[in-house]
């Protein structure tokens, strides 16, 4: 009786010892949803950019640039000067700016957003206007034409602007005091 018992003992402890298996979900949901935001995002941008597509084509006498970070921009003032530096991370650049819509209407005049001075990457400011500023010199002014993705996205500035509206913003920069 000992030795079955014993026996038993000895199988059922072996079988004890599997190791755990995971838990499967019950159910498994795809990601349609971020697919479907994608599809979205890129109808949206292929829409701008024909629009600024046409801005740029009824201004031929200026030279629209596109950067790499996704926006076009032309300067109405260009600094010729190499000696002036561009500003960089934790510089402060002093600037007014106006923004419009892609039809020209004024959203907020240069008065309205006054001569902002800003901290070069330490300050919230909306990504294109940041990364358009790294592209000027003291006294330069450039026209910036911002898709929706650069602008205010999604959100808008939940004042005067709104879900996902590109913008014309002309920018001028007074001064860049180097940190």
């Amino acid at each position: 009786m000992r030795k079955i018992l014993l026996g038993g003992l000895i199988i059922s402890s072996l079988f004890a010892c599997k190791s755990p298996e995971a838990r499967r979900p019950i159910s498994v949901k795809g990601g349609s949803f971020i697919d479907e935001s994608i599809a979205r995002n890129a109808t949206l941008f292929q829409a701008e950019k024909e629009q600024f597509q046409n801005i740029i084509d009824k201004n031929p006498n200026q030279k629209y640039l596109a950067s790499q970070s996704g926006f076009w921009y032309t300067y109405n003032k260009q600094i010729a000067s190499d000696s002036l530096p561009k500003p960089d991370y934790g510089d402060i650049v002093v600037f007014d700016y106006d923004v419009k819509s892609l039809s020209g209407i004024q959203i907020y005049s240069e008065s309205e957003t006054k001569p902002d001075r800003y901290v070069m990457d330490q300050q919230e400011l909306f990504t294109g206007l940041r990364e358009g500023l790294k592209l000027m010199k003291a006294g330069e002014t450039v026209t910036f034409l911002f898709p929706s993705s650069k602008a205010y996205g999604y959100y808008g500035d939940e004042n005067k602007i709104g879900t996902n509206i590109p913008l014309i913003c002309k920018v001028t920069v007074h001064s860049i005091t180097e940190n």
